[in-house]
């Protein structure tokens, strides 16, 4: 089966910076709704577009069509005491970055020195041009609620969250906003 809009694909990855620093490398398939449903980065959709399973290819990414440039307006210096207590570099908080309110990011800890954190609202890879060793393992079609909902159901695939799952453990950053 060709990858299209409403496949479902299955694909391991391995990912490096321009100087071929390794990034991460997938463990288990990424799998993800193929078809504009901003399920990876549309720069991958695009190169996959049209393949089958067994399909290799290495790409490069811009920043601009990755997680976008670097933007220093989006770091902040907080004094500790405005924050969570223990206080750790790698936590992350949500929060607006300036403070008329505006769209919230998830901002990580960076450092902490002298009663003040520094706080950067960034991706970790803004500003990184990536490359990404790609191979296709599988490729199905996509179920009715799986198009409806936008993401894929199942095996590695997103499932709905419930009430009592809400303390999974992928969320224990996701703490107080900084208000």
């Amino acid at each position: 089966m060709k990858i299209a809009k409403n496949t479902v694909v299955s694909v391991n990855y391995k990912l490096s910076d321009a100087q071929n620093n390794l990034i991460e490398q997938s463990s288990e398939p990424m799998v993800y709704l193929h078809g504009g449903y901003q399920n990876t980065l549309p720069k991958i959709e695009e190169a996959l577009d049209g393949k089958e399973a067994g399909y290799q290819v290495s790409i490069q990414v811009e920043p601009e069509d990755a997680f976008g440039e670097y933007d220093s307006e989006l770091v902040k210096i907080e004094p500790v005491e405005r924050l969570p207590q223990p206080l750790e570099v790698g936590m992350q908080f949500e929060g607006s970055p300036d403070d008329e309110g505006g769209e919230s990011v998830i901002f990580t800890v960076t450092e902490v020195a002298d009663g003040k954190a520094v706080l950067d609202g960034n991706h970790p890879l803004a500003g990184i041009a990536l490359r990404f060793e790609l191979a296709v393992t599988e490729v199905r079609a996509a179920s009715e609620e799986e198009v409806a909902h936008g993401h894929v159901h199942g095996a590695h695939g997103h499932h709905h969250h419930h009430e009592e799952d809400e303390g999974d453990a992928g969320d224990h950053f996701r703490s107080q906003p900084l208000n």
